[in-house]
């Protein structure tokens, strides 16, 4: 295994992406752990000062491998949740979930004891890595109905990891099964409203993006190597479609991390709608082009490739399509000036 101390935030995305071509480690779980150990984790929280660079380690986990990608961001978006609830820091060696969906059928319960202490009743589905974390941050709800966000140690006897809720052939490796919480201790991280309320719950958001993002770029690095080999017009062209696209989602994804860095404390659920469907259209259509030059042989042949085109349309589903562009539309439409002005 290759060992590496913890990097600065202007090389970390470089360490990383080194450290993943370098390393193998079996399962997405496993993987995150060993990122764990050897300090790569600890990316620059966003909105202070280096949210770009966080979202260039983001996107390196992303083309490498999106279930790595999808339990290092949820890792990563929880040690930034309790920085900014002023909880204590995350145990030495843990690994964490951030399990926040909250689907109609399911729900997750915090109940208070007079005592003070706190405990979880209920399901929570889509729990990415939930056989291999130590840790969670979950949403939840108090007696009176309003939304929580608590953090629990996974390894209690009143967890149950299901194998319910999880039958995908894309992602397979993320594990985003069911959990059940019978009374399980927690610990409360801010009050009612806390995880929607904070500065950085659109800036998680827009972070999700970057994962999408470095999938992207490992499509169009695949089919730039096939034509640096052997040229041919129609996948040029192809070629050509993809870069001019990425282009476009690297500049708002700088420009995005900028914005953040510049008002940390602003609202940034325009910015990061905006980035978010960016990115996915871009995804989506590199998806299509590359899948055009390259033909099938990819999809069949080459594991990584496969893994790639049936991983990322389940990802970027992670959007929440026409919701995202109503509620966007709806800013731009009250807003006093128009976002696309020069």
């Amino acid at each position: 295994m290759l060992i590496v101390s913890t990097p600065s935030p202007i090389s970390l995305s470089d360490t990383l992406r080194a450290w993943l071509a370098e390393t193998r480690t079996g399962t997405p779980g496993a993987t995150l752990r060993a990122l764990a150990e050897a300090g790569l984790d600890r990316l620059p929280l966003p909105g202070h000062g280096a949210t770009l660079e966080r979202w260039r380690a983001l996107a390196a986990a992303g083309a490498h491998d999106l279930s790595v990608a999808k339990l290092f961001e949820g890792h990563t978006d929880a040690l930034a949740i309790l920085h900014e609830a002023g909880a204590q820091p995350a145990p030495s060696g843990s690994t964490w979930g951030t399990w926040c969906a909250e689907p109609p059928d399911v729900r997750v319960e915090l109940r208070v004891a007079e005592d003070g202490t706190a405990s979880l009743h209920g399901r929570k589905a889509w729990c990415s890595g939930a056989r291999e974390v130590t840790h969670a941050v979950v949403s939840c709800w108090n007696a009176a109905g309003a939304p929580m966000l608590a953090a629990l140690d996974m390894r209690q006897p009143q967890v149950t990891v299901s194998a319910d809720g999880w039958e995908a052939v894309g992602m397979r490796a993320s594990g985003s099964v069911d959990v059940l919480f019978d009374g399980a201790a927690a610990v409360a991280l801010g009050g009612p409203g806390f995880y929607v309320a904070r500065a950085g719950f659109w800036h998680g958001g827009a972070g999700v993006a970057a994962c999408w993002f470095g999938a992207a770029t490992a499509l169009a690095e695949a089919l730039r190597r096939r034509l640096a080999r052997q040229q041919d017009p129609h996948r040029l062209a192809q070629l050509g479609e993809v870069a001019a696209l990425l282009a476009g989602s690297a500049a708002l994804m700088r420009a995005t991390a900028a914005a953040i860095d510049a008002a940390p404390a602003a609202d940034a659920m325009a910015a990061a709608l905006t980035l978010r469907l960016h990115v996915e259209g871009t995804a989506t259509a590199t998806l299509a082009a590359v899948g055009r030059a390259l033909g099938p042989g990819p999809m069949c042949k080459d594991a990584v490739l496969a893994r790639l085109f049936a991983d990322l349309p389940v990802f970027i589903r992670q959007s929440h399509a026409e919701r995202d562009l109503e509620a966007l539309g709806r800013v731009v439409a009250g807003a006093g000036r128009a976002p696309w002005t020069l």
